[in-house]
Order: structure tokens, then C-alpha cells, then sequence
């Protein structure tokens, strides 16, 4: 694959296609203060300021659990990131990292620098403030330590190697870049790699507050479409819905409401028909699906 079919968006922000994305993620908003204000961060010092002096790498990680919004947060990033630059307008790339490995020797290693270190720069050579998203980065920043002799491990550490090598250069060369990587498997990302982050922030799974915060949004939205589902929104039994959904990720809180209209023909055929009822019998058997691999787990390690 060339590197280029590696770049899934390139796109001048504000865009009205991210202009809900910030907005759309429920976590504690000091979170969503972090990611901001890190990145605007970066921008302020590192062009005034040399890397060896700030220690800044330009490279925010956002980690946790799939599911709890991290793309998407980075998506929105940009967006919100765009109004507090000089010109009121940014950059987003978003990058398919994983059409970067490749079995042949050595070539993920040539293929990983060239885009980070040569292509990504390039499509930002007029220093636009440009906001980079590395999705599950830990398939190209693998911890050298604990590369599995089963794959090619010399390839594994060219290609962690390779992404070093080139955040160093992002960091001295290319000051307008920030590059916001996701994970959800930490313990696999390389531990050089988590050292050259400007900061590490963990978006966790949501509390009973933040689902039925999003449960709520869900049935309002909703409600666009059909208007009875919204008066759902409001009902007391909303709360008893969110608590039994806790340890659930956020996209999975929000199908609860299609899984409810699921089942049963009535509410196929007429949305409206939905009741707290079917919420609350979808949000049942969705836990207990879940209470199974947890199970199954705990008996496991015992």
C-alpha cells in the first residue's frame, strides 16, 4: 500500500462534518479541558521555544477502553481547536495506520518514517496548525520489549524505531504539527513511545451520570424523527435504566435504545410505541451479556 492510501481525511476545520464530534462526547468536561489546552499549548511554545527546552513532542495519547469516544474526541479536537488559532482555521489528517505493516522485510519501517516524517509534513508545508489522529496506534508502536517471536521481531522494532525516529523529527522540524494518537491496549505501546507523549489522558468508561446523560441525548435525538421517544427522555425511570447499563462503553449505552425498539413488531413498525419498559428489559439483557466474559474471566484467573 502506498502511503498515501494510508490517509483516510485531509481537510481544512471548522467543517460542519465535525461540528457536533466535541459535543456528541460525554466525560468530565476537565477531560476535554486537557486534550484543548495541550494542544493549543504546543502550538504557543513550540515555535518560540526548542524541543530540548520544552520537552514538547507535539503528541497527545488518549487512551482507555474502546468505545468511550476517544476518536471521536480527536476528531474534535481540530475542530474546537480552529476559532483559537491566528487565522480561526486548522487542519485535521486522520491516518489508517494499519495499512502501514507490511509482511515484506523492512518495509514497514520505510513506510511508517515516509508518511510521518516527509508525507504528513508536506501536505502541512504552509503551516496551518495541523491536528494529526494516529487511530490505534499501538499496531505501528509496538513495545519493543514484549514483540512476539512468532511475528518478525526485527520488523516490529524497525517499525517502532521508525515512528521515534520521527516524532523526534516532528518535534524539531515541524512545530504547527500535533499528533494525537489513540489506544486502547496501552501495556502494548512501546514505552519510548509513551515517554515522548506531551500528555497521557485516559477516557474512561462512563458512570451511571454520564449514561444517562447519554441516554438521554439518544432519546431526544430520537425524537427528531419521532417525537414520543423524547418524552422518554424525562421519565424517572431513566436513572434505573443507567445504573444497571454502568460498565458498559458509550456506543454500546446508545444502541441500547435501537436494541429496545428491536424487540418487539409493534415498536418496528412505529417507533413511538417504545416504553421505559422495552429500555429497561434491552438494558438488562445488554448487562447481562456482558456479566458473562467478565465471569468467564474472573473463573479463568482463579
Amino acid at each position: 500500500m502506498n502511503v498515501a492510501d494510508c490517509i483516510v481525511t485531509n481537510t481544512e476545520v471548522p467543517s460542519a462534518r465535525y461540528a457536533n464530534a466535541w459535543g456528541s462526547i460525554v466525560v468530565a468536561h476537565d477531560l476535554k479541558d486537557r486534550l484543548l489546552h495541550a494542544a493549543v499549548l504546543a502550538l504557543q511554545l513550540r515555535p518560540r521555544l526548542p524541543a530540548e527546552v520544552t520537552a514538547l513532542h507535539g503528541l497527545v495519547l488518549l487512551h482507555g477502553p474502546p468505545g468511550t469516544g476517544k476518536t471521536t474526541l480527536a476528531r474534535g479536537v481540530a475542530q474546537e481547536l480552529a476559532p483559537l488559532t491566528p487565522k480561526r482555521r486548522a487542519r485535521f489528517i486522520e491516518v489508517n495506520p494499519h495499512g502501514l505493516m507490511s509482511a515484506e522485510h523492512g518495509q514497514s519501517q520505510q513506510k511508517v518514517f515516509e508518511l510521518l516524517a516527509d508525507y504528513i509534513p508536506g501536505l502541512a508545508d504552509d503551516g496551518l496548525p495541523t491536528v494529526v489522529l494516529l487511530d490505534e496506534v499501538e499496531s505501528i508502536a509496538v513495545a519493543r520489549s514484549a514483540a512476539s517471536l512468532q511475528a518478525n521481531p526485527a520488523d516490529v522494532h524497525r517499525a517502532t524505531d521508525a515512528v521515534l525516529t520521527a516524532l523526534d523529527a516532528i518535534a524539531h522540524d515541524h512545530p504547527s504539527l500535533i499528533v494525537v494518537a489513540t489506544s486502547n491496549f496501552t501495556a502494548a505501546l512501546d514505552e519510548a513511545f509513551k515517554s515522548r507523549a506531551d500528555i497521557a489522558i485516559e477516557v474512561p468508561l462512563p458512570n451511571a451520570d454520564g449514561i444517562r446523560t447519554i441516554l438521554e441525548r439518544t432519546l431526544t435525538e430520537f425524537g427528531v424523527a419521532y417525537s414520543k421517544i423524547a418524552d422518554l427522555a424525562a421519565d424517572p425511570g431513566l436513572e434505573t435504566v443507567a445504573r444497571r447499563l454502568v460498565g458498559l462503553d458509550g456506543r454500546r449505552v446508545r444502541k441500547v435504545v435501537t436494541e429496545a425498539l428491536g424487540r418487539r413488531r409493534e415498536t418496528v413498525i412505529d417507533p413511538d410505541k417504545l416504553t421505559m419498559r422495552d429500555l429497561a428489559e434491552a438494558a438488562a439483557e445488554l448487562s447481562a451479556a456482558a456479566d458473562e466474559p467478565r465471569a468467564e474471566a474472573w473463573h479463568a484467573a482463579a
